[in-house]
């Protein structure tokens, strides 16, 4: 069954739902140590250029959205614009990215609900949310409907309970610019949501017209909450402090407050793993329906417009990871992949002809630069993988392709 067979069902709120709860996820709760590690005080520096580059991801996303509003993103935009080539590196990156944030995702989740045995624990998580996308794209939707609205109302919370009172102070840890850049690089996986819209062109009602809406205004909605929780933990907590927590928004709450943040943090990494989930099933679902993957990934089971085969191999997948590889390097592995993913985005951006853009010519130029800066900012084991990534899949397009033509 084709693509062109899926049910369009989901509106702005469905749409909206799935995007803000792919951002405010497990990454909100996970990346501030990291980062401020890196960053030290100027946190919110790196919080401001990896909101940045998002924006720009965003804006470019949504003009290629307007004039294909098709599942498969940037793979889909590779594939139309630059080359068959390009468009198979994108998929297959965002493929490689996102099961890592599954998995990464998944662990974080664990370590919250059992942390004696959380890869057991994050393995269970997957199959059941695989399990879960399968049975429809509307029951997706409205379980991150559920557990956006509960996630945010315990931030909100947290931050107006906290923000009056700061217990430490703020305190300066310099850093030098690469640190920044690469808090950056790490701080972009909270931001990574909003582009899975694109992904799920072909289910959303009117795509020319909700896609770029909910695409830039949940983006922008989750920048503003995400500049309000770094200013109230450097200020509260103290950046020193910041960088050696295990659960900086816990560490925020007061006592009788953090058992409810920390029950968010479970839900709402379970949000976010739904929504990834759900975009990585499509988007292998349109690569095997235009040859690039095994054509039974592109099977969909018509009771509920579900890709049900790819759905269960992404989450053989994301299992596999769970139980072998430590988050902090997910986190890593995935800003790579996905920030050059996005890169492929904003070149095919550029390849658009004037009569498609709706943004200045320069703006994807200046997104594929930012996108290529944090990649190379980001640690080496995690630039080491994007590489070997990237010379895995091109090695993979050029045996193909010798095999076709010795066919041919």
């Amino acid at each position: 069954m084709r693509v062109t067979g899926l049910v369009r069902r989901l509106g702005p709120l469905g749409a909206s739902a799935i995007g803000l709860s792919s951002m405010i996820g497990a990454g909100v709760f996970y990346v501030w140590a990291p980062a401020a590690e890196r960053a030290g005080s100027w946190l919110l520096v790196a919080l401001l250029i990896a909101g940045t580059i998002a924006l720009l991801n965003a804006l470019v996303m949504a003009q290629l959205s307007l004039e294909n509003p098709v599942s498969g993103g940037a793979y889909r935009f590779g594939q139309k614009y630059v080359s068959p080539r390009v468009g198979f590196l994108a998929g297959s990156l965002f493929l490689i990215g996102k099961t890592c944030s599954a998995g990464a995702i998944a662990l974080v989740a664990a370590r919250y609900i059992a942390p004696d045995h959380a890869p057991a624990v994050a393995a269970g998580l997957v199959a059941l949310f695989a399990a879960l996308n399968i049975t429809g794209i509307r029951t997706t939707a409205a379980v991150s409907l559920v557990a956006v609205v509960l996630v945010v109302g315990v931030l909100v919370t947290a931050l107006v309970v906290s923000a009056p009172g700061p217990r430490a102070g703020m305190d300066w840890v310099d850093a030098n610019g690469w640190g920044v850049l690469q808090a950056a690089g790490l701080m972009f996986f909270a931001f990574a949501g909003y582009a899975r819209m694109a992904t799920l062109g072909d289910e959303v009602k009117n795509p020319r017209r909700v896609l770029p809406a909910v695409i830039i205004g949940t983006l922008l909605a989750v920048l503003v909450l995400y500049g309000l929780i770094g200013w109230v933990l450097s200020n509260t907590l103290g950046v020193s402090a910041l960088a050696s927590s295990t659960a900086p928004v816990a560490d925020l709450a007061s006592p009788e407050l953090a058992p409810y943040v920390i029950a968010a943090a479970a839900l709402a990494s379970l949000g976010s793993l739904a929504a990834i989930l759900a975009g990585l099933s499509r988007t292998s679902m349109a690569m095997a329906q235009s040859g690039d993957l095994p054509a039974k990934l592109g099977f969909v089971w018509r009771t509920t417009s579900s890709p049900v085969v790819a759905e269960a191999t992404m989450g053989v997948a994301a299992i596999v990871l769970v139980l072998v590889v430590d988050p902090l390097w997910l986190v890593g592995a995935s800003s790579g992949a996905v920030l050059s993913y996005y890169a492929i985005a904003h070149w095919s951006a550029t390849k658009q002809p004037p009569t498609e853009r709706v943004l200045p010519s320069w703006l994807p130029w200046l997104g594929l630069v930012g996108c290529a800066l944090l990649v190379v900012a980001l640690p080496w084991q995690s630039v080491l993988t994007t590489a070997v990534a990237i010379g895995g899949v091109l090695g993979v397009w050029s045996l193909r392709d010798r095999g076709r033509q010795k066919l041919g």
